[in-house]
Parts: structure tokens; C-alpha cells; sequence
């Protein structure tokens, strides 16, 4: 069946000498994964290496069959042509890291239409704005509403954040806790409007065990779900 959908990239992984596979998140049909054969050879086809980087924005022509191996596609163009995200090294790098969180978190075949809307929307943000040194913080704990496990916020006066539950506790258990400062900010984040997280001033100590939080309730509440290993350079970067 030939589809017309707009894509966001997730992965490029080199195949064989001149293809690649790649990993998409398609407005149409969910998570989607292609075979390019002969795409880094070509250089006057209808699909060009540069359009599959990460988190690029695209309308596809595919074919999808629907059979669980690598679909197809016949034509390319960009949906959304970004200023910054691939130019400056910090959003780069952020890029590149939530590129890895949601290849990681998504693995539904099927349309999720506020998903992907809220994946576009937010990386056109991130694009067009400079002080963004809370916006992978605020991404990943507002993605967890669209991936079902939003954290149970009924408590949220207590002590402790149990991440393996997911709720506010008083008392804390052999489960890893969110507690003291770290526990702070996950409530300020929480609370927080995301046309303001801006005004969120974190030590980059704070901001760096507030995502390694983060990465683990990912880890401890999605399946088959593995710590990106751009982690390192995000943290580099943000030093």
C-alpha cells in the first residue's frame, strides 16, 4: 500500500556499503523501519543521506505492507527546515540524545496523532529558541503522558518519589527514591508551564542527577527500553 505521512528519523544505521536502514516515527502507522538500498551512492535520487539524520521532518512517499520486515521509500522532501538543531553543538548534542530516548521508547506500529504532534511541536520549539538547557528535562517527563506512565501526582507532598511504583511516599523502600534537593526540582518541573522552564535555574549537577532520575523510571517502566548511549556527550556538552 503507498502512504503519504509525515516521518520524524529516529535511527540511520549504515547497511552494507551503500544503504541504510532507518528508523522512523510516522505519523500514519507509528514506528516504522526502511531498507534505502543504494541511497549513499546515488547522488541525483529522489532521496538524499542528508534527510535521514536525526529527528529530521519529513513527508514520505512509502510503500508499507504491513508484514513486520524493512518497508520502502520511493520519495523524500523536508517538512520543517531547521535553523539550528543540527548546527549548534548543545541542541545538536540534545538532539542526537532524544533521537535515543525515543527509538528506545516507541514500538508501537500504529497512529498515535498526538505523539507525533507533540514530538513535532517540540522539537520546532527547541529549533527556534536559545535558552534550553531545561528543555530535555521538561520533554521527557511530559512524554511520559503519551507513553501511559505519567507519574501519580495525588501525593505529591511527600518525601520520596518511588521511580519503580511511580508515586509520591513518605517512607522510603529498597526501590531507587527521588529525595532532597533532586526531589525539589521534580516537583518544580512538574508543576511547571513549558513556556517558563527557562526560569528553572539548575546547577548542572542538579540538572544531571534530575535526568539520570528521569532515564531510570524510563528504564525501570518500558520494555526492551536501554540508557542512550549519547548520555555521556549530553552531560559533556552541558559541563
Amino acid at each position: 500500500m503507498q502512504v503519504t505521512t509525515k516521518a520524524i528519523i529516529l535511527s540511520s544505521l549504515k547497511y552494507g556499503d551503500t544503504s541504510l536502514i532507518v528508523k522512523a516515527f510516522t505519523a500514519s502507522d507509528g514506528l516504522k523501519s526502511y531498507l534505502l538500498k543504494g541511497v549513499l551512492a546515488s547522488k541525483k535520487g529522489k532521496l538524499k543521506t542528508a534527510y535521514f539524520q536525526p529527528l529530521m521532518q519529513l513527508e514520505i512517499v512509502a510503500n508499507h505492507r504491513n508484514k513486520g520486515t524493512l518497508e520502502s521509500i520511493r520519495e523524500a522532501k523536508v517538512n520543517y527546515h531547521y535553523q539550528t538543531l543540527h548546527s549548534q553543538i548543545a541542541k545538536n548534542a540534545m538532539t542526537l540524545f532524544l533521537a535515543e530516548m525515543l527509538s528506545h521508547s516507541i514500538h508501537e506500529e500504529e497512529c498515535n496523532e498526538e505523539l507525533f504532534s507533540y514530538i513535532e511541536v517540540m522539537l520546532q520549539w527547541l529549533d527556534s529558541n536559545d535558552e534550553i538547557a531545561n528543555f530535555h528535562l521538561y520533554f521527557l517527563l511530559q512524554l511520559t503522558r503519551y507513553l501511559g506512565i505519567y507519574p501519580d501526582t495525588s501525593n505529591k507532598q511527600a518525601l520520596y518519589f518511588d521511580l519503580l511504583e511511580g508515586e509520591f511516599v513518605n517512607s522510603p523502600s529498597l526501590n531507587p527514591m527521588i529525595e532532597n534537593k533532586n526531589l525539589d526540582n521534580f516537583k518544580t518541573l512538574l508543576g511547571i508551564k513549558f513556556d517558563v522552564i527557562h526560569t528553572i535555574k539548575l546547577h548542572k549537577e542538579s540538572r544531571q542527577n534530575l535526568l539520570k532520575s528521569l532515564v531510570l523510571y524510563y528504564e525501570l517502566h518500558l520494555q526492551g527500553f536501554r540508557k542512550p548511549k549519547s548520555l555521556a556527550i549530553l552531560n559533556e556538552v552541558f559541563n
